[in-house]
């Protein structure tokens, strides 16, 4: 069984392996380009955002604070967006309300990331498969049997180099697969810093109007009794 494998291994050869290589290296780089595509938009400024939100909600201008969410498309603005679209239900059904948002917003993000993660992880694995397949050659190369008797000690005088290149060789499949790996596992990298500092400023700016509804019944009771303290300030000064 283990001959069979070897002449399994020795007639295959590396060159498949580079090939799949390629393959992958060109998968990873056609989802990092889509990927950054879909990021360019993905964090806002947060600063502005809360800034302009607060100022909204104070005077609440319920109008121009959702006509302010949605002239962008960062993950902040469409989670908030659709917390303040149930901000009549209450506080409650607003923070489900975004926390659904920010799990769809969440898988749009992360898609196709964990292909990414898996070319990175598997392409230095799959380089060294093409490694040992060429030692596998290059030992069958050396301990082959020579037919002609009167070219034996030419042979052998070739056997070392021809040896060593069939194992060069298969040393580039090796560095072919960090080669893929490295910048795959760097952008899967960057991409989840991505997601994560968008899903937070996201959180960040729910606050700022979950804070608004938490905080609206006693305004609106402090309101309600403004009046009634101006009618008795009035009538004191008509008593006096």
């Amino acid at each position: 069984m283990i001959e069979s494998l070897t002449r399994a291994m020795v007639l295959s050869g590396a060159g498949w392996v580079l090939w799949c290589l390629f393959a992958l290296s060109f998968v990873s780089i056609a989802i990092g380009l889509e990927r950054a595509w879909t990021y360019r938009s993905a964090n806002g400024d947060l600063e502005l955002l809360v800034r302009e939100l607060r100022k909204l909600l104070r005077q609440d201008d319920l109008r121009r604070a959702r006509q302010l969410l949605s002239n962008g498309d960062s993950v902040e603005q469409r989670v908030v967006a659709a917390g303040l679209a149930e901000s009549g239900s209450g506080p409650a059904a607003a923070e489900q309300a975004m926390a659904a948002a920010m799990g769809l917003e969440r898988a749009r993000l992360e898609k196709r990331l964990l292909v990414l993660g898996t070319i990175g992880n598997n392409a230095p694995f799959i380089g060294l498969l093409g490694t040992v397949i060429g030692v596998v050659g290059a030992f069958e190369e050396l301990g082959r049997p020579q037919a002609m008797t009167s070219a034996m000690g030419a042979a052998n005088a070739l056997a070392p180099e021809r040896v060593m290149g069939t194992i060069a060789e298969a040393l580039v499949a090796t560095a072919v697969g960090l080669i893929v790996a490295i910048p795959a596992v760097a952008v899967f990298n960057y991409f989840q810093g991505r997601v994560t500092s968008a899903l937070a400023d996201a959180q960040t700016l729910g606050h700022v109007l979950l804070s608004h509804l938490e905080g609206k019944p006693s305004r609106e009771l402090a309101r309600h009794s403004e009046p009634e303290g101006h009618t008795r300030d009035s009538l004191a000064h008509a008593a006096e």
